[in-house]
C-alpha cells in the first residue's frame, strides 16, 4: 500500500484504531503507522504482522473493558485520532433474523460506537482537538444486497449519530465524519460471498472492480488529516462510482 503522491504526517499523534486486527481496519493501522503515528488498535485479538502498533483486547459490548482500554492510552498519551472499524454481520434474509442476531448486531455497530466515541469526546473536547472517523457502510446510505435489516439499520444509525456528535462537537475543535466504503475485498466479504456473486458485483459498479482496503484507507487518512479541517458532520462516500 501507500499513497505516492499524498504524504500524511502524524508525527507525534496518538490514534486509536478500533477493530483494526484485520480488513479495512488493518489497513488504516498500517497506514497511520507509516505516516508517523503512534497507534493503538482495539480488537478481541491481536492481527498477524502487527508489531509495531499497540493492540488492546477488549468486548465492545462491555463498557467497562471499552472504558480500561481507553486508560491504558491515557497513561501513554493524549487520544488525537480515533477511528471506529468494528463491525459484525450475520447475513440472512430478514424472516431469518432473530432477534437475539438483531440485538446483537446493534449492540457492537452503534451502541458500542457511541460509547467509543463517549469516550474518544470525553478526551478530545477539553484539549480543543480531536478527529473521530466512523466506518459506516454503502448500506447505510441506501442498502444491502447481501446483508439484512439489521446490518443496514445499524449503518443507517452510525451515519446519524456521527451528524448529530459533529454538531455538538464542532465548537470545541473536534472534527467527526462517517466514511462510507462500498463492498471491500475483505474476509468479511469473501466469508459472505461467493466468488460468482463477487464477479457478478464487480460488472455493476462503474470502475468495474471492488475497493481493495488500500482504495478506503486514503481517504480515512484524509478525515484524520489538516486537509479536512473545516469538514465535519459529513459521510464520505467510496464506492467506484456506485450513486
Amino acid at each position: 500500500m501507500g499513497f505516492k503522491n499524498i504524504r500524511f504526517d502524524f508525527s507525534g499523534q496518538t490514534a486509536l484504531v478500533v477493530g483494526g486486527s484485520r480488513g479495512i481496519g488493518k489497513a488504516i493501522v498500517e497506514e497511520l503507522l507509516a505516516a508517523g503515528a503512534r497507534v493503538f488498535y482495539l480488537s478481541r485479538k491481536p492481527g498477524l504482522g502487527m508489531d509495531k502498533a499497540t493492540h488492546l483486547a477488549a468486548d465492545l459490548t462491555d463498557e467497562a473493558q471499552v472504558k480500561a482500554a481507553f486508560a491504558v492510552i491515557d497513561a501513554v498519551a493524549p487520544l488525537d485520532i480515533m477511528v471506529n472499524s468494528a463491525a459484525i454481520n450475520f447475513c440472512k434474509g430478514n424472516q431469518e433474523i432473530g432477534k437475539d442476531e438483531w440485538d446483537s448486531v446493534l449492540d457492537v455497530n452503534l451502541g458500542a460506537a457511541f460509547v467509543l466515541c463517549r469516550e474518544a469526546l470525553a478526551r478530545m473536547v477539553p484539549r480543543k482537538f480531536g478527529k473521530i472517523v466512523n466506518i459506516s457502510s454503502i448500506a447505510g446510505r441506501h442498502r444491502s444486497v447481501v446483508s439484512g435489516a439489521h446490518y443496514v439499520s445499524s449503518k443507517a444509525g452510525m451515519i446519524g449519530m456521527t451528524r448529530q456528535l459533529a454538531y455538538e462537537a464542532a465548537a470545541h475543535g473536534v472534527n467527526i465524519n462517517s466514511h462510507c466504503p462500498s463492498q471491500t475485498m475483505t474476509d468479511m466479504l469473501r466469508e459472505s460471498m461467493t466468488p460468482e456473486a463477487i464477479a457478478d458485483l464487480e460488472a455493476k459498479i462503474p470502475m468495474q472492480r471492488v475497493a481493495t482496503v488500500a482504495d478506503q484507507a486514503g481517504p480515512v487518512l484524509f478525515l484524520c488529516s489538516d486537509a479536512a479541517a473545516y469538514i465535519t458532520g459529513a459521510c464520505l462516500d467510496v464506492n467506484g462510482g456506485m450513486l
